[in-house]
């Protein structure tokens, strides 16, 4: 029997979970998926794929196995407060993919005795290249499923509590940290003669073989970056420019400033 999964909140992190665990036929084999969202048609697309799409949060968590709770923080409470009626903590594993809410927060409303785990995605689950950090708790037995259920997303870390908030600043946040350094580098692509789409394409080719390089071999960038520079070659003297420029430095005051954010809400 399949394990049914409902993911309350149709947003685009809750689309992209749907997204993924519908595309492989390893993980659609073996999760049956039901999303909701307030205004359901919105999101009614989804079941081209197999998805079952509701606005009803009660009837999606009723038949789950898997719970996972991804609205913004300030929804939470009447989010609860709409299920709570059918919870069952001998039923129901909670995961939480949102930022700043902790498990004491989650107890506070659901009750006690539910396994609750927060984990922090990113929307490349969408296309099964996720980033997947897991909140260590005792609750062994649960986290083999909630593992095994975001391992067929991408891949996963196990982390301590204390490091959930900079894991959403590193991997969640981290999209669009990338995702812009690509928009900048398609850019100087055209700068240098080559149409948009063609640029975009070089440059993201070239990013997904940067981090694959380093995922094979578990070497550090700085290894693989000495493989392309030469003496009073091409690339460190651009390398070079990047960094009198603040490339470094910037990228780390801003995953700085995006954790302290998360910080000052917590």
């Amino acid at each position: 029997m399949n394990t049914k999964v409902a993911i309350l909140g149709g947003g685009n992190l809750g689309t992209a979970l749907a997204k993924g665990l519908a595309r492989t036929e390893e993980a659609s084999s073996k999760y049956d998926v039901t999303i909701t969202r307030r205004n359901a048609d919105l999101i009614r697309y989804l079941e081209d794929d197999g998805i079952t799409v509701t606005a009803d949060n009660t009837a999606a968590v009723e038949e789950a196995d898997l719970v996972i709770l991804s609205v913004q923080p300030t929804q939470i409470e009447d989010l609860v407060n709409d299920i709570k009626s059918v919870l069952d903590p001998q039923q129901h594993i909670l995961i939480s993919t949102m930022a700043g809410v902790n498990d004491e927060d989650i107890t506070e409303l659901t009750g006690s005795g539910f396994p609750i785990f927060r984990v922090m995605p990113n929307t490349a689950a969408a296309i099964n290249q996720a980033m997947t950090c897991v909140e260590r708790t005792p609750h062994k037995e649960a986290e083999k499923k909630v593992i095994e259920l975001f391992e067929s997303l991408g891949k996963t870390l196990l982390i301590n509590t204390d490091l959930m908030e900079a894991a959403t600043v590193l991997g969640a946040c981290g999209i669009a940290f990338f995702l812009r350094y690509i928009r900048a580098a398609s850019q100087g692509g055209i700068e240098v003669g080559f149409h948009a789409k063609e640029a975009q394409l070089i440059a993201s080719q070239t990013a997904l073989g940067a981090a694959a390089l380093l995922l094979d071999s578990d070497n550090h960038p700085e290894h693989e970056i000495d493989k392309v520079t030469t003496p009073k070659g091409c690339t460190i003297a651009g390398l070079n420019e990047m960094e009198h420029n603040g490339l470094s430095s910037a990228l780390i005051k801003g995953i700085k400033v995006s954790y302290e954010m998360i910080e000052k809400i917590r």
